[in-house]
């Protein structure tokens, strides 16, 4: 059960007037200031966001927190600072780190093809896995069709919350379709491709992928509350039960999924550790030199995800987004399951800023930009408070 983000701009087409509309500059304030970060997650709140967290990490290490709304509509319990969320796609980040790391180590390099490693699983349709790069894969430029299951109604929620998908049924659902366009001639969300990466990280080690991310990230950063969930339906406590608002009268709580049993979104998280995985990252100390580069080589995305995230382009497996006080941020939003998260740091890694928000308003398009954009100032305004930021 995967709430994807090509499925949120989905709402968005043909609707690029609305994505014109004005949006407030960020002001800057002083560094660490509770009260301004406060007034953010309460701006989210007031759109009708039932609960919110963030968490800013100013470059001396000292932080900033605020949570709004609750975390249970039924008991107006209050959101914790230190609530689990799931991660979704902020988890490529994790996965496209660990094919970095196999490729600096001479196991793999970006430009195999997808064929040496998973010989005949992308084939039929017009897919072809031999002109496919493990490189097109990361960037979301090999056009392979994204097909994951989802739901878009509560009927859909409450009859296919518990079930359970391999990752070779979830490859062979996108070569039921033809190629959105030919490899390298694009750009399309795809979050098939990470299932891909995740086969071929699997092949080349002889482990799941999951447990070399453990290995090779979580415990070199530090991301002690950073956990994988494999078919579990459930998280860990703290955590703000989620809510997807499909309508009026129809808030219902999706707290309770199985998000797909593969290591690309079955992880959980909290603001604390996001921040520690990019600060990280960006900061050097992840990936040597040539491989943080390569990962920083951005191309532009689809005009439709653009219209989400204005000016954006993306690298491997990571978002670079530009700053309204100069310069840009990096990151990677990720929304699942009723919880929708962004997050950025500066180019340095000295700066970043979470916030995590576990109601999805995925009704219309209104809702959907009012929480984005909302969201987006909030990363916006915290990061230009430490000055202008480093690209």
């Amino acid at each position: 059960m995967v709430s994807t983000l090509r499925k949120r701009i989905t709402v968005a087409l043909g609707v690029a007037a609305l994505l014109a509309a004005d949006v407030a500059p960020a002001v800057a304030r002083p560094v660490g200031s509770v009260e301004g970060l406060r007034r953010d997650t309460e701006a989210i709140r007031a759109l009708g966001v039932s609960g919110v967290q963030a968490r800013v990490v100013a470059a001396d290490g000292r932080q900033s927190v605020a949570v709004s709304g609750t975390a249970d509509l039924g008991t107006g319990r209050p959101v914790s600072s230190e609530g689990f969320f799931r991660m979704a796609s902020t988890s490529k980040t994790l996965v496209a780190v660990v094919v970095l790391q196999l490729e600096a180590e001479g196991r793999l390099s970006l430009d195999d093809s997808v064929e040496r490693w998973l010989p005949g699983v992308v084939r039929g349709n017009g897919n072809d896995g031999g002109r496919i790069t493990v490189r097109q894969l990361l960037q979301h430029t090999s056009g392979i069709h994204d097909d994951l299951p989802g739901y878009s109604t509560p009927e859909e929620y409450y009859r296919q919350r518990y079930d359970v998908h391999e990752p070779e049924a979830l490859v062979a659902r996108a070569m039921a379709h033809a190629p959105d366009f030919a490899p390298g001639e694009g750009w399309a969300y795809s979050n098939t491709g990470y299932v891909l990466l995740d086969m071929v990280v699997e092949r080349v080690t002889g482990r799941h992928a999951h447990e070399e991310i453990g290995d090779r990230v979580l415990r070199p950063a530090g991301l002690d509350r950073t956990r994988w969930l494999g078919t579990s339906p459930s998280l860990p406590r703290p955590h703000a039960r989620a809510y997807q608002f499909f309508g009026p009268g129809a808030r219902v709580d999706v707290t309770d999924q199985v998000t797909v049993d593969y290591g690309n979104l079955s992880w959980v998280t909290t603001t604390r550790d996001e921040n520690r995985l990019f600060r990280a990252l960006l900061s050097g100390r992840l990936l040597p030199a040539r491989q943080l580069a390569e990962m920083r080589r951005t191309v532009p995305v689809s005009a439709e995800v653009e219209r989400m995230w204005p000016g954006g382009r993306y690298g491997l497996g990571l978002v670079e987004r530009p700053l309204s006080c100069g310069g840009t941020y990096w990151g990677h939003e990720g929304g699942d399951g009723g919880y929708i998260t962004l997050n950025g740091v500066t180019g340095d890694g000295r700066r970043s800023a979470v916030v995590s928000m576990s109601e999805a308003r995925g009704d219309s398009l209104e809702h959907v930009l009012e929480q984005e954009d909302a969201a987006s100032a909030l990363i916006d305004r915290a990061l230009c408070a430490g000055g202008s930021g480093a690209s």
